[in-house]
């Protein structure tokens, strides 16, 4: 039942963001941009009570996506800009996001030793 509920009001939110960008564009990307997937991953996490380790952890992994993150939507904003297909221009992105989370482990690693 618990799983039901979580994926319900996630649809929901996910729903509700992208009727909001259908109207208005520039507020649905700015509501789209809040940190709302990992606010609730916290909350999901931590109410049936998983360890703070846990979810604090999960917290470090989200700060280490976000740089390739960003960069994913601004190779999309300007691959879309300059009239690339919608798919090429994801796909491109996520291949810039991967080598960027690829190269971000490799210096976090050379830092750490």
């Amino acid at each position: 039942m618990y799983s039901i509920i979580k994926i319900l009001m996630s649809a929901l939110i996910i729903a509700g963001v992208t009727e909001m960008a259908k109207r208005v564009p520039t507020y649905g990307g700015i509501v789209a941009a809040l940190p709302i997937v990992s606010l609730l991953s916290i909350i999901w996490l931590s109410v049936p009570g998983e360890k703070k380790e846990v979810v604090s952890q999960f917290t470090l992994g989200v700060l280490y996506g976000l740089p390739g993150t960003i960069l994913l939507l601004a190779v999309v904003y300007i691959c879309l800009k300059n009239s690339l297909h919608l798919f090429m221009s994801l796909s491109i992105g996520v291949m810039c996001w991967g080598l960027f989370l690829g190269l971000q482990r490799i210096v976090v690693k050379l830092i750490n030793t």
